[in-house]
């Protein structure tokens, strides 16, 4: 709490204590919505105390603060991945320091491999579920009941009313086709999974695969944040679309989604 309550310090000082109340996490080569936020305060992960830094490509690493959709936000550019080395309450922390600046919600995107044959590269999956096949999580050792309970529910882990807004404005949007909805399951990385990995995955009911946005979601719950979470579908891992994943490819998937991504966000933040 002194790591987190040092942190906020430090970003209220130089923020005139700016107060947001939506924080949103952008993930591998979705950074483009921060082109899109009326930037008041830009500050580098480097600078903040105890703050953990990208290490990542196309990752920023800059916090900013500033207004989108005529709302206040906080958002991260570039988020922490336990393959990076990170312990998980490096990961989640972030997200702790967001709530003591005054968040009341949480946006997270990322992106992640199509496990269900329906989908398509470049698709959004609004996720409403998750599997959590990490080591570890942010809750393990002991309660900080300043932060939130020993036990927090997860039955409802991404907030049904932002899911059902989200749905909405995919409509309204004319993405209806290709914003699909579904559960992501989170793996520890850094490596790409086997064949055989892939249809486990697909088994036990897994729509999407990626490396992050569990301990994010898990933290949010412990802090009472309702969240929202998108995966970007940057390439395709069940049978007969399987093929050796280059990084450029990913990249290269999440810039189609990016505008329709951004557009997303932004009508579900205008819908507040």
């Amino acid at each position: 709490m002194q790591h987190l309550q040092e942190a906020v310090a430090f970003i209220q000082t130089q923020t005139q204590h700016f107060a947001p109340s939506t924080g949103i996490i952008l993930g591998t080569g979705l950074g483009a919505l921060a082109k899109e936020v009326e930037i008041q305060h830009e500050i580098s992960y480097a600078d903040i105390p105890h703050f953990p830094v990208s290490t990542v490509e196309s990752h920023a690493g800059r916090l900013l603060l500033g207004t989108l959709s005529g709302q206040k936000v906080v958002v991260l550019q570039g988020r922490f991945h336990y393959y990076e080395g990170y312990s998980m309450e490096q990961v989640v922390f972030p997200v702790r320091v967001m709530k003591l600046l005054g968040i009341k919600q949480l946006f997270v995107s990322n992106a992640a491999g199509g496990l269900n044959p329906e989908f398509q590269i470049s698709d959004l999956m609004l996720i409403d579920d998750h599997i959590n096949l990490l080591p570890s999580n942010p809750l393990i050792g002991p309660n900080d009941a300043q932060l939130g309970p020993r036990f927090p529910d997860m039955y409802a882990a991404y907030d049904p009313a932002l899911l059902a807004r989200a749905r909405a404005a995919a409509v309204a949007l004319g993405q209806n086709e290709t914003t699909q909805r579904g559960v992501y399951v989170a793996v520890p990385g850094p490596m790409l999974e086997t064949p055989a990995e892939y249809r486990y995955l697909r088994t036990i009911g897994a729509d999407a695969v990626g490396m992050s946005t569990v301990p994010e979601v898990i933290a949010a719950r412990h802090l009472g944040l309702p969240v929202l979470a998108v995966s970007v579908i940057t390439d395709l891992c069940y049978p007969g679309q399987l093929k050796p994943v280059v990084i450029a490819d990913i990249l290269a998937a999440a810039a189609v989604a990016e505008p329709r991504l951004t557009a997303l966000m932004k009508a579900v933040l205008a819908a507040e």
